[in-house]
């Protein structure tokens, strides 16, 4: 909770409010007399549009207009509300702008509203400033030995790529020192490809949507001879989850 200094000359909204492990607050109520309501239904209309205008502006929550329940003259139960700052201040901004009263409340609920911006927006002490310029410091080093890692993984097959950043199947095959049928076949073994059979009756080893999504493989259409079929290819991150599954299997 930010503390705000008390005025020299106390306003009676001052001496009606509360604090406790939550905050401050103000209690509806209290706030109906002060603000020269004699009814509690008319009161209560303006506490409505409040949280109206409240819920227009996307800052309405039912922590701000805590609903209470106490005991009125004589003992029978009766509705009150729990207002922070903020729904004390729209309250005041909703009542009737012929009241005099009302008008005090707008004036100082205005007032604290911008008292609690500015204390939340002092500055930093040269402490506070070294703490966050170390941490700035701290994620850049973080980041730049991630990427240091990164470095060898990214660059490792760079004999291999193409100009679209890709490896096909025969560059793979020789990274791995076999051929383009044994690897795509040992590929749908291990669940990575699909055998597609097109609808002139050929069949193609392709990738499988689950590993293309995962950022392993690409299928390109392509055309040679007039025909049109699709190829395969492997990113750098999927040329090392395969090599890596490759070698485990030796």
């Amino acid at each position: 909770m930010i503390d705000i200094p008390a005025r020299a000359s106390a306003s009676p909204f001052d001496a009606l409010r509360h604090e406790d492990q939550n905050g401050e607050y103000w209690t509806a109520r209290e706030l109906q007399v002060v603000m020269g309501y004699e009814k509690w239904e008319h009161f209560q209309d303006v506490i409505e549009r409040a949280i109206r205008s409240a819920e227009n502006t996307g800052t309405y929550s039912e922590q701000p207009f805590s609903r209470i329940r106490e005991k009125g003259t004589g003992g029978a139960p009766r509705i009150d509300y729990r207002l922070s700052r903020h729904a004390a201040y729209l309250v005041a901004m909703n009542g009737h702008p012929n009241k005099s009263q009302v008008a005090a409340a707008q004036a100082y609920f205005t007032v604290r509203t911008r008292e609690a911006e500015v204390a939340m927006a002092k500055p930093m002490s040269e402490l506070e400033m070294a703490r966050k310029y170390v941490a700035v410091l701290e994620r850049e080093a973080a980041l730049s030995k991630e990427l240091e890692v990164a470095k060898p993984k990214a660059t490792k097959w760079e004999a291999y790529i193409n100009s679209d950043g890709l490896i096909g199947m025969r560059e793979l095959a020789d990274i791995l020192k076999t051929n383009v049928v044994t690897l795509t076949s040992w590929l749908v073994e291990v669940n990575l490809f699909r055998r597609s059979i097109s609808r002139h009756g050929g069949a193609r080893n392709l990738p499988r949507a689950t590993t293309q999504n995962a950022g392993y493989f690409e299928t390109k259409t392509e055309t040679a001879n007039g025909a049109v079929f699709p190829v395969a290819y492997a990113t750098p991150r999927g040329v090392d989850v395969v090599v890596d599954l490759w070698w485990r299997k030796q």
